[in-house]
């Protein structure tokens, strides 16, 4: 389940831009739940355009409401005949 919110951020040049801020319960393999764009319009959306992605992070504080994110830990052996 993921929680979704539109918000406006004023840019330096006094205009409005919509992202969307979207928090996951779960993480992605880079220890990641939390994920912001720019805002589709629903013709934008229909018409297959890609997102344009701001960035993504974790969650680092909660009132208890969110799990924090765990990074995933991957096990990788390697096997190339070094002794170390």
């Amino acid at each position: 389940m993921a929680l979704m919110m539109n918000v406006g951020i004023k840019q330096n040049d006094g205009t409005w831009k919509n992202v969307t801020i979207s928090v996951n319960d779960e993480t992605d393999q880079y220890g990641k739940n939390v994920a912001v764009w720019e805002s589709q319009t629903k013709e934008q959306r229909e018409a297959g355009e890609k997102r344009n992605y701001c960035g993504n992070g974790q969650v680092f504080w909660t009132n208890g409401n969110v799990s924090l994110a765990e990074k995933k830990e991957e096990q990788q052996e390697v096997n190339d005949g070094m002794p170390f």
